[in-house]
């Protein structure tokens, strides 16, 4: 059996940059100036996945080559990546699914998002003084850990939609845990990184760290007898294994007991907890429609608003090699970050414009606003047309990048967007039965009020805290036409707009829409990608009167295209990522 890969490990099967420059001679991608290693587009026809990391895309291949549907294989995949990629994702987190299901020609989307604990106080993250705690002291321990709702998103989607026995989709995972794997390149520089917060607890340093307390590194074998332990009682038992029992128990008490910042994660929130079944959020662009998740992620609305903003401006024309082009989507995205700011939060349990914030004639005056060539002096949220009257203040809430994305079609047409995060780089930095626990509570605003107006994603018991994960299915003639999604904290949003506009105005192939580096703007400072060709943009950004910012920007997108009943997969140059299909 012949199957098209990007890597089967993290160095196979990439071309340099200045190779990539030459095959795509007549391409308008701009080509990197750095020598960032480039990955090749994939096809396939029967099926096809992309996911962060070697391991687990084969994993995930793996269960689709069985005869296993793409909820089958999402199933695998994100169990892998919790084991080989446990930074960024796992099952003591949470993530958003964006499903199209074939047999019955319906988008929906599962919100697997972790919730406040019911005993968490509006206080939780302010000190004796009513102030904001620092980050990363509300952060590093059991104070920020929300109650995860990876397992049970993954179990209630397969038993209604999942074809293979649950067991079976377990096993090889279970496998690789029991045999070991070889810590990544990237495992391990974020270990070294990490080290002072990730030796503070015991099961963290004992797991990561060699006896010597040095940090483990690339190509050591790690192997994980209590994930595999963990799993095995999954296989068993479901998600009642992770929800009831002893496991549950060990993670409440690790999360209470956590020395120096304590947690308050009780048993009834794990009996509370459900997933939740929601109707996607989609906004009209070009001839597509793009279909996300809505509240509690503000990625599909945020997505939507800065795509109808760039709409009134001549994109195409100009290309991605005129800073008109870049000013636009920067402006048009500090406008639709003012808007998620003020508005964005668990509409569950904040009243929200979801509709008037895609208002076509709103978005026209929004857009008005841009003055091509000159940047935005200030920028503040607008009034959507909405019936509910509120006085809200704007959000403080801080979302850094970690987090996965991947994406799946099977065989019978279905659709998997799904991305998945344990929130910050190893999440609370606490380890239970062979996993970490998330940090997703320090997604809210520390604060509750602010100028005496309440802030939308504010801090309150059950309540699920504000996303910017974007998992997005593009629709084209009530059909599924693409699959897209990245990690990146806040970025998350600008990744996933940009790569669209690459792909539908410029013309660029999905692979080259992932490579272009990046321009972002949500809060005023444009950050360009550092070592890259989008630097010569820096001087007439300036001009135009913008804060720049040169830094590293590590998206992780990952896109399936569905076109002429053929499969095309990209995955991101900057991570570990790949794409397999047949």
């Amino acid at each position: 059996m012949q199957w098209k890969v990007t890597c089967l490990t993290a160095s196979l099967l990439l071309t340099s940059a200045s190779t990539f420059a030459n095959q795509a001679a007549d391409s308008v991608a701009p080509e990197y100036s750095s020598g960032l290693e480039q990955k090749q587009l994939v096809t396939a026809k029967d099926w096809m996945i992309t996911a962060a990391n070697p391991l687990a895309t084969q994993a995930g291949a793996d269960i689709l080559a069985q005869g296993g549907n793409a909820i089958d294989a999402m199933v695998t995949t994100q169990l892998m990546l919790g084991l080989v990629e446990p930074q960024s994702s796992g099952i003591g987190g949470g993530a958003f699914l964006v499903y199209w299901d074939a047999e019955n020609d319906k988008l929906t989307t599962y919100d697997g998002r972790e919730t406040a604990p019911i005993n968490a106080t509006p206080r939780l993250f302010q000190d004796k003084n009513g102030e904001p705690l620092k980050f990363y002291d509300a952060v590093v321990g059991g104070r920020s850990v929300g109650t995860p709702g990876t397992v049970k998103l993954m179990w209630d989607t397969h038993q209604k939609y999942g074809h293979l026995e649950w067991s079976k989709l377990l096993e090889p995972v279970i496998k690789v845990a029991e045999k070991g794997f070889e810590i990544s390149p990237r495992l391990a520089t974020l270990i070294e990184k990490d080290a002072e917060k990730l030796s503070r607890f015991p099961t963290t340093k004992a797991y990561f760290f060699n006896a010597d307390g040095s940090p483990k590194t690339a190509g050591t074998v790690l192997k994980n007898p209590d994930y595999a332990n963990t799993l095995k009682a999954i296989s068993k038992q479901g998600a009642n294994a992770f929800y009831q029992g002893d496991i549950a128990s060990d993670i409440i008490q690790t999360v209470q007991n956590a020395p120096g910042n304590p947690g308050v994660l009780a048993q009834v929130d794990f009996d509370a907890y459900q997933i939740k079944q929601r109707e996607p959020v989609c906004s009209a662009y070009q001839s597509y429609d793009i279909c996300g998740m809505g509240p509690p992620s503000s990625g599909a609305l945020t997505v939507g608003q800065i795509l109808a903003i760039t709409e009134s401006f001549d994109l195409k024309k100009w290309g991605p090699k005129d800073a008109r082009s870049w000013q636009v989507i920067a402006d048009a995205s500090r406008l639709a970050f003012a808007d998620r700011g003020m508005y964005m939060a668990d509409e569950d349990f904040v009243p929200m414009p979801t509709q008037g914030l895609l208002d076509p004639s709103y978005l026209e005056q929004r857009a008005k606003l841009i003055q091509p060539g000159k940047a935005l002096d200030s920028v503040s949220a607008g009034t959507p047309p909405w019936s509910y009257a509120a006085t809200q203040s704007q959000d403080e809430s801080i979302e850094l990048p970690s987090t996965s994305h991947f994406n799946i079609v099977d065989k019978q047409g279905n659709v998997v967007s799904i991305t998945t995060t344990i929130e910050n780089v190893f999440g609370s930095r606490l380890m239970t039965n062979g996993f970490l626990l998330n940090n997703e509570l320090t997604d809210f605003s520390f604060r509750t009020h602010k100028d005496g107006k309440p802030i939308a994603n504010r801090l309150e018991p059950g309540k699920r805290p504000r996303s910017s994960m974007a998992p997005t299915i593009i629709m084209h003639d009530d059909e599924p036409y693409m699959a897209i999604g990245s990690p990146g904290g806040s970025r998350i949003i600008g990744y996933v707009a940009q790569s669209i506009i690459a792909h539908t105005q410029w013309g660029m192939d999905i692979q080259q829409a992932i490579n272009q580096p990046h321009l972002l703007n949500r809060f005023g400072t444009l950050d360009v990608e550092q070592g890259t060709s989008a630097e010569q943009f820096k001087d007439d950004l300036e001009a135009m009167g913008f804060k720049v910012n040169v830094r590293d920007l590590n998206s992780g997108l990952h896109a399936i295209l569905i076109e002429d009943n053929q499969l095309k997969g990209a995955a991101d140059p900057r991570r570990e990522g790949a794409a397999i299909g047949k």
